[in-house]
């Protein structure tokens, strides 16, 4: 098979050991090919694509354009489309597995639940390659938060779950796409980066899932040119880590993003993040109207945080600008995931990967019928399942 075919994956000629996750629209297994490689199936209800679409939601499109990006990217921190799957009841794709779980877990295990500047350096150069490479192919991403952010075997990061993710179009060249980083595909296979999805989530939202009172807010505009960037007026996100221009319905382009890589740096050093409120709309009040509290002295990480969390996207700080600030000092960009040592490395590397595998041979797992199943009482619990046995 040719390195741009994907595969076509029968449900009854892989192993699906279990599930380990789920979110609005989808949920995760882990599933062993005939090659004994471990990969995470998203698989989603078709019964679930049809309510949505005669609720005015564009699911389909989503799903495609979500497989679609996954089959342009090349790069060591970004997951590759592994295979695709379809029945009656459900369609899905295979991605890569991770070991280390998500950013967040890690975070959680780290005394006072926070990290070091060094440790915060690493991860947040890593965090920013990864947005950079999404931007020069004109992605904006719009879900940045810890629980999308999983540990590699080999320690990096891996950026998952582009559902949420959208393609703006671009005239010229933008700021966004002045540096583009080399990478050493030799030095650092592919083949071998691996991701798992959390059980844990928080709530997403999109243009079909937003507080009805939200909606009413938000200002639909026609779509405009900004700096020869087209803008999206969609109302996505996660609401801790969701920008003000989201918020506001003025419409937004890859500042988006850099706002909520603010946001989690701030979570890395503080252990909460900056506009939590008792509820949605307060949090929401809170990213309009209020500054992050940035408390402790003076240092270049907290300037850095201060500056991509400026609420006029127009003054927000841009890539280009983040790569040069003094938090960044000394770091060699187009080496660094060559030369960085990961701060964390998941235990079940080398001698326990054997072992794994040998549970792995002795789980029964499931059926597609299983697999229809408990798809289908994730998101119609209520509901009989007798057209579904069909």
């Amino acid at each position: 098979m040719k390195e741009d075919e994907i595969a076509s994956l029968d449900l009854e000629e892989v192993k699906v050991i279990a599930p380990v996750g789920h979110g609005a629209k989808g949920v995760v297994f882990l599933i062993e090919t005939g090659e004994q490689s471990c990969l995470a199936l998203k698989v989603i209800s078709k019964a679930l694509l049809e309510k949505k679409k005669k609720e005015g939601c564009g699911e389909y499109k989503r799903l495609s354009f979500e497989q679609q990006v996954l089959r342009r990217f090349d790069h060591p921190l970004l997951p590759r489309l592994r295979g695709v799957i379809e029945t009656q009841n459900i369609v899905g794709f295979a991605i890569d597995y991770c070991h280390g779980g998500t950013f967040h877990s890690l975070r959680s295990k780290q005394s006072e639940k926070i990290f070091s500047h060094d440790t915060i350096r690493f991860y947040a150069v890593e965090l920013l390659l990864t947005l950079e490479y999404l931007h020069n192919l004109g992605i904006v991403y719009r879900d940045l938060k810890p629980e999308n952010i999983m540990i590699q075997q080999n320690g990096h990061i891996m950026l998952v779950d582009f559902d949420l993710s959208t393609k703006l179009n671009t005239k010229t060249t933008s700021h966004e796409s002045l540096s583009r980083t080399n990478f050493n595909s030799s030095k650092l296979k592919r083949k071998r980066f691996k991701w798992l999805l959390s059980s844990r989530f928080k709530s997403g939202i999109s243009p079909c899932n937003g507080d009805s009172e939200l909606e009413k807010e938000v200002t639909i505009c026609n779509n405009t040119i900004i700096e020869q960037i087209q803008k999206s007026n969609s109302f996505v996100g996660t609401e801790e880590y969701v920008a003000p221009e989201v918020v506001g319905g003025k419409g937004h382009d890859f500042s988006v993003d850099w706002w909520s890589y603010g946001v989690v740096l701030y979570e890395m050093l503080y252990g909460i993040t900056p506009f939590r409120g008792l509820n949605r709309n307060e949090t929401f009040h809170n990213i309009l109207t209020k500054e992050a509290e940035l408390t402790g002295m003076k240092t270049a990480l907290r300037d850095l945080i201060r500056r991509l969390l400026e609420k006029d996207p127009g003054r927000r700080i841009k890539v280009h600008e983040i790569k040069g600030h003094e938090f960044f000092k000394g770091v060699k960009w187009d080496m660094v995931l060559e030369i960085a040592r990961p701060p964390y490395i998941p235990h079940n590397n080398n001698n326990n990967n054997n072992n794994n595998n040998n549970e792995v041979t002795d789980i029964v797992g499931f059926s597609q019928k299983d697999v229809e199943l408990f798809v289908h009482e994730i998101f119609f619990p209520k509901s009989g399942d007798d057209d579904h046995k069909k």
